[in-house]
Formats: structure tokens, C-alpha cells, sequence
């Protein structure tokens, strides 16, 4: 099998000179932790110098190290290693480089909402079609787009990448790094908007994904969000030479026509293109079923199997921290988890209240939250978390336990009836959920990932077991 890159592959890239003789690298790795031998081990700067672990990668089975020349010094004996001026401008030239071998197709997907469940369905609906390479987790910034770049084998036929930005021009160079094919935008929502002066800011950013596209590229846009006129001007003053639209409006091209929605999963009718689909995605929310037109959009701009592509929804499930469900074991009964801990903001906040509304009770249970704060929305905040109360009635969410400055105000607008607890941070609020919970309940956990939310889902599964492959006790 071929490597993912011969050493000269990487010199010839990044300018690298050898210290030690290298080896054929099978992987990219930026973490020592998941390591796997074979790995070239990136030693990035973050929270910490990748440097001081280098040691520990080329112990690790690591078959080389992209490092920095004026951090020599300080690995004498380590060998073999990739040496470079900077190592993030390298990784971004190894990036690039492994877009210009690759002949398949490219799409890259933005948004405010819906991102990365939007890439896993695209992942999983390729995986039956082509070799698809796509983005690990959320690596959507400066150092996770070239990451994936350079991580994509020569022979992929299908190459997914999640792009994310928080303030204007993130994404302008990082599209120009992916040079898609295809470009989706999920949605725009008021999110960010510390760092951004409306709305409307943060759909130029959004926009900004189009200015990468190939010649004749698509951009695929949501028709039902009140962003899309400036969106598809973005998109009109790119290479774009066609703009495909989803959503259930009546002008969507790929567009939405019923949807049933149950516990588990999302029985859809759609029209893609004058072509009637019919297909079940295998999790709940109409959030889903929304970011399902977008990927099918993709399919038929790509000109691949259509009917497979809705087949291939049905084994999509929701993942850790974005609406993955556990069944606990507390006492003789269960309790359902549904993990959203990764991030939040307001459009997904109500998106996660919907959910759990249709969730089903165990005898005896109770639909709670557990609120952290949302992150970055600067002097809306306040009321933005306190718009959030009717959502929480009208989804029938019983109690809210909430955590957080900003949560504070959502505690005070719901009627006295909700109010579970609050408490300053995750930490502090952790007991009282614990204490809390009861067989039958329905607990769903969200927040931005500043807020630490994930605490909570850690210490739910440390009191009550994990149920593997069970559902909740009716």
C-alpha cells in the first residue's frame, strides 16, 4: 500500500531537511495521546509547544517529527526529524500540497449551526460511494483545515472539510487552501456576535467560503434562512457557476416536502432536483432533516447515487457532545442522556429542546436541562438566554438546571416551576443533577464548550452506568 508521504514527498513540500533518516509516513499527528506508529508527529504550538513531547512521539513509534529549527537545540538525540522554519506555514504547505495531487471531488461546508453533523452525514453517505477523507471532530480552524489537508491519501475520490471561523477573514484562507468544488453554508444564526457588529456581519464571514471555489464550482444555500439574498450575492460574486438551493420553501431546489418525526429517527419526503426521495435518517430533530437536503444537494451536484445516499442516512447517528443518547442504569431503571455538551448557541438550543421533547419517559420521569452558558454573544447575552424561556414550556422540559453567569437569566425568566438549580459554574451545579435524577427521566446536557457542560455528562456516567444498546424503560 502506498504511504501517505515519502520524506522526499515532504521536503519537496515544506523545505524540510532530514535529521536522521526519515521514514515513509502512514499518518499526521498533533497529539501523542492517539499517536498510531508511523505517524509523522506535527509538533504544533497550542496551550503548549508540541516540541516538549517529541520524545514521546519517537518513542511512541512515531516515524518522524515536523519540527522547528530553532527549537533543535532542545532535541538532541531525537531523530528521525523533519526540520522547517515554522511548523504551522509547513503543515499548511503539506496541506496544500496534497490538494494539488488529489483528483477527486471537494466540498467544503460553514455555517452557524449544523456544521459537523452536516459533515458526518456527508462521511457516511460517500463512504458508500467513493474513498472519502473527511474532517476529524471539529478540526475546522487555522491548524485543523491544512491537518486534514495533509492527512488526505492521493486516491480519495471524495474530500469533506469543515471550515469554522469567530471573527471576519478566517475563512477567506482556508477556502483558498481547500479549493472545493462545492461549498454549503448550513444556516447563519446570531452567534459570535462579540466579536461581530449584526447578523448580517457574520454572513459576509460565512460568505467568505464561496471565494475558494474552483471555477465553476456550486455554492449550496439555505433557502429558508433570512441570510440567504446576501449569502447567494456572495455567492454570485465568486467563481460560482451555480447556486443550489435546499430548505422547505417553495423556490428550494432541493426541497422538503414532509417529515415525521419520531423518538429515534426522521422519516422524509423530498423533491431533489424534480426527483422524489423518500429516506429515514437514523436520529431525531429537524435540525437534521435540514442539513439531510444540504448533503443531498451535494450528492446530486457530485453526480453521485442518489437513492444510496438516502439508504446510507439511515445508519447516521448523532455523536459524543452533539446529541449522542445514553441509557443509564439508576436502581432497577434507566434514565436517557443525551450528551450536547460540545457546544451551544441559540439556534441550537432550541433544536436540543425540541428533541428531548419527543424523547420518551420512563414511569414516573421528567424532561430536564442542563444549561451552561452560551458563549461569545456579547451585550445580547442576557437576552438572548432569557428568550430561551418559552422554548423550554413549549418543548415541555420539566426542570433546568443551569450553570453560569449568563444562564442566570434564564433561570429568572422561567416560571418558578422549572427552576431545578443554578449555580455558578459546572462544578458547583454537578451534585445537584446528581442528586436530582430519577429512573424514567429525560436529562439532556448542553452549553458552549467553555462551560464545561461535559463535567456533568462525565459524572452522570460515573454515578449510573452506561447501558449499552438499551433504550429507555417505558
Amino acid at each position: 500500500m502506498r504511504p501517505l508521504w515519502a520524506p522526499l514527498e515532504i521536503a519537496d513540500a515544506t523545505g524540510a531537511s532530514f535529521h536522521g533518516m526519515p521514514a515513509d509516513v502512514t499518518g499526521l499527528s498533533i497529539d501523542t495521546r492517539t499517536l498510531k506508529p508511523g505517524d509523522l508527529f506535527v509538533a504544533l504550538k497550542d496551550v503548549r509547544d508540541g516540541h516538549e513531547f517529541v520524545p514521546a512521539a519517537l518513542a511512541a513509534g512515531a516515524a518522524g517529527a515536523l519540527v522547528a529549527r530553532d527549537k533543535l537545540a532542545g532535541l538532541e538525540g531525537c531523530k528521525p526529524l523533519h526540520v522547517v522554519d515554522a511548523v504551522l506555514p509547513a503543515l499548511e504547505q503539506l496541506g496544500l500540497a496534497a490538494r494539488a495531487r488529489m483528483a477527486g471531488k471537494v466540498l467544503a461546508v460553514t455555517g452557524s449551526v449544523g456544521k459537523t453533523s452536516t459533515k458526518e452525514m456527508l462521511r457516511v453517505v460517500f463512504e458508500r460511494q467513493g474513498r472519502t477523507h473527511a474532517s476529524v471532530a471539529s478540526y475546522n480552524n487555522h491548524w485543523g483545515v491544512p491537518l486534514t489537508l495533509a492527512r488526505m491519501p492521493a486516491d480519495t475520490d471524495f474530500g469533506i472539510f469543515e471550515i469554522g471561523m469567530n471573527h471576519a477573514f478566517e475563512i477567506l484562507p482556508l477556502s483558498a487552501m481547500v479549493r472545493p468544488h462545492a461549498a454549503i453554508v448550513t444556516t447563519v444564526e446570531p452567534v459570535h456576535l462579540a466579536q461581530f457588529a449584526g447578523i448580517e456581519a457574520i454572513a459576509d464571514a460565512k460568505g467568505e467560503i464561496f471565494s475558494g471555489l474552483l471555477p465553476e464550482g456550486v455554492a449550496i444555500l439555505n433557502r429558508d434562512n433570512p441570510q440567504f439574498s446576501r449569502l447567494k450575492a456572495h455567492a454570485a460574486a465568486s467563481a460560482a457557476g451555480r447556486i443550489v438551493t435546499f430548505g422547505a420553501h417553495a423556490e428550494a431546489d432541493v426541497r422538503l416536502i414532509k417529515v415525521h418525526g419520531t423518538a429515534d429517527n426522521s422519516h422524509v419526503e423530498a423533491d431533489v432536483l424534480g426527483v422524489p426521495l423518500t429516506y429515514r435518517i437514523g436520529a431525531p430533530g429537524r435540525h437534521l432533516v435540514q442539513n439531510s437536503l444540504a448533503m443531498l444537494a451535494a450528492v446530486h451536484v457530485f453526480g453521485a447515487d442518489l437513492a444510496l445516499a438516502g439508504l446510507s442516512l439511515a445508519e447516521f447517528s448523532a455523536t459524543d457532545g452533539r446529541g449522542k443518547r445514553l441509557s443509564l442504569r439508576v436502581g432497577e431503571g434507566t434514565l436517557t442522556l443525551i450528551d450536547e455538551s460540545y457546544n451551544a448557541n441559540p439556534a441550537s438550543m432550541r433544536a436540543a429542546f425540541s428533541v428531548a421533547g419527543t424523547a420518551p419517559l420512563g414511569r414516573r420521569g421528567r424532561r430536564i436541562a442542563v444549561l451552561g452558558d452560551m458563549l461569545e454573544l456579547g451585550a445580547a447575552a442576557p437576552g438572548l438566554h432569557a428568550g430561551l424561556a418559552e422554548a423550554v414550556v413549549e418543548a415541555g422540559i420539566d426542570l433546568v438546571f443551569a450553570a453560569g453567569p449568563a444562564m442566570k437569566h434564564l433561570i429568572d425568566a422561567l416560571p418558578e416551576s422549572h427552576r431545578g438549580g443554578y449555580a455558578a459554574d459546572s462544578a458547583a451545579l454537578e451534585a445537584h443533577v446528581l442528586d436530582a435524577v430519577r429512573a424514567g427521566d429525560v436529562v439532556t446536557v448542553k452549553g458552549s464548550n467553555g462551560s464545561r457542560m461535559m463535567r456533568i455528562v462525565a459524572a452522570l456516567k460515573a454515578r449510573y452506568p452506561v447501558i449499552p444498546d438499551a433504550g429507555t424503560d417505558l
